[in-house]
């Protein structure tokens, strides 16, 4: 029954894990990012591909050979032009105002309150996306008893199109119209068109096609080139007519200040009512059938589609450049913060002087978890024999499968080697606190090397009695190539500074892996390192600071770590990180209702992180695409100037960052190329994980490929190449003597589970782990 029991619970585990699979996750981003980028692109289009610029402003016109001479020299409005074209007069002593690229929300209502006032009736020449963000204006002039003709969606010279975009712009203006206000209309005015005689082959094109849609096309007489805006005085005297021949008169209503067009209005409409004029809308000039008709209901029903997309699309745009802006002006915040909590830690650290106190000098038991660390485990041990301090070495053999105990054992080293089956990180951690003999514990993952003053220098701190653990600072070993820089880089200007301003701030989240010391009895108080997490080391390091330790930052402990060598394996490595942080911060979000210390991790802590490694990540991805949009529709100089300054602000971080860590900053070369690419890859990162994380999927621990780059360092000088353990420099691995409260060891090494042997640390109250039922695979990094 109980073999039957364990042998389904993993099967339950896996259906957990299969929930929402990482290819659905990348398919709803992919749907959301296309989607993001059609609305982007369309709004872009739509909005600042072209522009209302005055018809009047036309260029220099072609040739006319196939303009008919009959249109040529006829009437302004034209029909039948892909048949047999014919034109219409304007009666005499009547005059057809026309309004272009309207409507605009300040000058349509002020002309047709003008017009109302004077009892006249006008033609508007909408553009498609005026009708899309001032709906109402359109039914407005409608309803005032006007007449609606369309001039395009975006104010393009249709002549320069290729016929199918000139039908999108004719369809997509009708669709608005009839979105708008439920009518269609069979008007058409082409954007920088002017008389019948200035027509050339090009435009003669344009209303062929235009007639064959089904358009009757409206050219003017009379341009009272109110677009110049010359002062009222010229605006009424180019729209008087000039004896008593009937006139298609040209304004405008929008494309920037018409205040001008309203005072010639004005005057304009009772002075010609006085000598005879009649004003009417241009069907009525003409003699021509109502073409203005009640839309169908597909019509109706897509341009109402059209106008909702559209508006969203302006919504978002503004929505967009709002978190822009946001995202710059936190970013900003956050390198000032960053830069002057590091210069004020700097100070304070140069003001306390190396010494937090008495010199620690007890043993300290150094605990290295290994699985499968055969590449670089040998390098790790001989750097910690090496240390100018006493330590304890306890490596926990956590089921390897490559040989890592047998090649500890093979050194004939004093250091004591523990097996266990596979039960993962923090099960091999707790094994270890609870063979270790003294208090102060140094936890090192097995692909990293100490220098020979870590050891001392990481446990100093700990003579405040305040302090529960110590950071130490991680150093990339392998950093030849690009994708090891830019990990360096990362180290150093990311974690490091953030370290120092946790430090400042009394609230320090993670406590690495790689390199950190504690209190054991502070350790064995919360019940040993917790498995309920994939980020042990951010979880244990925010239960100690909710249990009142301090936990503190020792940049000169360093530490030299392998990262990842491929982009797969870095991945994996940043992915477990971030979801075993989302999940510390979930378990500790009480925190941020809890009094100090515990409220500063919470308050300052909990919210830097969810501010700048969860909420930012996620809105970066969508700045870059309005970037994007930025350098095809908007200002690309201002888009670069900004990008060029962000660079700039990261740059100077990075020089500082580089110089606090005294490191060359020869790296920084490569920050450029790292916005593109290393960038994005950690952005993706956190989407993956919160999508993780909201759909209740269980990530499985992923150990990171090893590559055997690391060598103990000779005094304080980094890893170098083809350096050999041979070399001078290595201190000879013998146990520590002197020490009356260190437990003697029985030959050089132990080896195998707890023995019960007295001269054996015993296991001060914490329980030895018991394997899971299932063997799970972790990493060290």
């Amino acid at each position: 029954m109980t073999n039957r029991r364990r042998r389904k619970a993993p099967r339950r585990r896996r259906s957990r894990t299969r929930q929402i699979t990482p290819g659905t996750h990348w398919l709803l981003l992919s749907v959301l990012a296309v989607t993001l980028s059609t609305a982007l692109l369309l709004q872009g289009y739509t909005h600042h591909m072209f522009g209302l610029a005055a018809d009047g402003e036309t260029g220099a016109r072609g040739r006319n050979d196939t303009v008919p001479s009959q249109v040529a020299r006829g009437g302004p409005v034209i029909a039948n032009a892909a048949t047999s074209p014919h034109t219409a007069q304007v009666k005499a002593r009547t005059i057809a105002l026309t309004f272009d690229d309207g409507p605009d929300p300040v000058w349509t209502p002020r002309i047709l309150d003008v017009l109302r006032r004077n009892h006249v009736h006008a033609t508007f020449f909408v553009v498609g996306t005026q009708v899309v963000d001032h709906p109402e204006l359109v039914r407005r002039i409608i309803a005032d008893g006007n007449q609606i003709g369309i001039h395009t969606f975006t104010h393009p010279d249709l002549s320069n199109l290729a016929p199918w975009h000139r039908s999108l712009e004719l369809h997509e203006t009708q669709l608005a119209v009839a979105g708008a206000a439920g009518v269609t209309t069979a008007l058409l005015r082409p954007p920088f068109s002017s008389k019948n005689e200035a027509l050339d082959d090009a435009d003669w094109s344009v209303l062929t096609q235009a007639d064959a849609a089904g358009y009757v096309t409206v050219l003017t007489t009379q341009d009272a080139q109110d677009w110049r805006r010359p002062g009222v005085k010229h605006v009424l005297a180019n729209a008087t007519p000039h004896g008593h021949a009937g006139q298609i008169l040209l304004m405008h209503d929008s494309g920037g200040d018409r205040s001008q067009t309203v005072a010639a209005l004005e005057s304009l409409i009772p002075r010609l009512k006085a000598q005879g004029f009649t004003f009417t809308t241009v069907s009525d000039a003409v003699g021509m059938a109502a073409p203005v008709q009640p839309a169908g209901l597909s019509d109706h029903l897509q341009g109402l589609a059209l106008i909702k997309v559209l508006q969203g699309g302006d919504w978002l745009v503004w929505l967009l450049g709002l978190l822009m802006y946001a995202a710059g002006a936190i970013s900003v915040l956050r390198a000032l913060v960053v830069l002057i909590a590091a210069r004020r830690h700097r100070r304070l650290r140069s003001k306390r002087g190396p010494s937090w106190g008495p010199p620690v000098t007890e043993p300290v038991s150094v605990i290295v978890p290994a699985y499968n660390e055969s590449a670089g485990i040998e390098a790790a041990v001989r750097s910690l024999l090496a240390s100018n301090h006493p330590v304890e070495i306890i490596v926990v053999d956590d089921g390897s499968t490559d040989g890592t105990a047998d090649l500890v054992e093979s050194l004939r080293l004093p250091v004591r080697v523990i097996r266990q089956q596979n039960a993962g990180k923090p099960a091999a951690l707790n094994t270890g606190l609870a063979a270790a003999t003294w208090d102060l514990v140094v936890m090192v993952d097995g692909d990293t090397v100490f220098e020979p003053d870590t050891v001392r220098t990481i446990v100093q701190p700990f003579a405040d009695p305040r302090v529960g653990a110590v950071s130490g600072n991680a150093k990339v070993v392998n950093r030849g190539g690009l994708l090891g820089r830019w990990q360096h880089i990362e180290y150093v200007v990311g974690f490091n500074l953030d370290r120092r301003l946790f430090d400042l701030a009394e609230c320090m989240p993670t406590v690495p892996g790689a390199v950190g010391a504690f209190r054991r009895r502070a350790l064995l108080d919360l019940g040993g390192v917790s498995d309920v997490t994939l980020a042990e080391d951010t979880d244990l390091t925010m239960a100690l600071c909710r249990a009142g330790w301090r936990v503190v930052y020792e940049e000169d402990a360093k530490a030299w770590t392998e990262v990842p060598a491929s982009l797969n394996a870095l991945w994996r490595q940043r992915y477990r990180w971030c979801y075993g942080t989302l999940q510390a911060m979930w378990k500790h979000r009480g925190a941020l209702v809890q009094r100090c210390p515990a409220g500063k991790l919470g308050r300052r802590g909990l919210v830097y992180l969810l501010l700048f490694q969860v909420l930012l990540p996620l809105l970066a991805p969508v700045v870059d695409i309005f970037a994007l949009y930025g350098l095809v529709f908007l200002d690309p100089v201002r888009i670069i100037g900004l990008w060029l300054a962000f660079l700039l602000l990261q740059l100077l971080m990075g020089l500082y960052a580089f110089h606090l860590d005294g490191e060359r900053p020869g790296p920084l070369w490569s920050l450029p190329l790292q916005q593109f690419v290393y960038r994005q890859l950690m952005y993706l990162v956190v989407i993956q994980s919160v999508f993780t994380a909201v759909s209740g999927s269980r990530l499985r621990w992923q150990r990171m490929e090893r590559y055997g780059s690391l060598q103990a360092p000779v005094g304080t000088e980094a890893p170098r190449e083809g350096f050999s353990p041979q070399e001078p420099g290595f201190a000879q691995a013998t146990p520590y003597e002197g020490y009356p409260q260190a437990a003697p060891y029985d030959g050089l090494h132990q080896s195998g589970p707890w023995d019960g042997n007295p001269q054996t640390p015993r296991h001060n109250g914490l329980p030895q782990p018991a394997p899971h039922e299932t063997p799970q695979l972790y990493s060290t990094e």
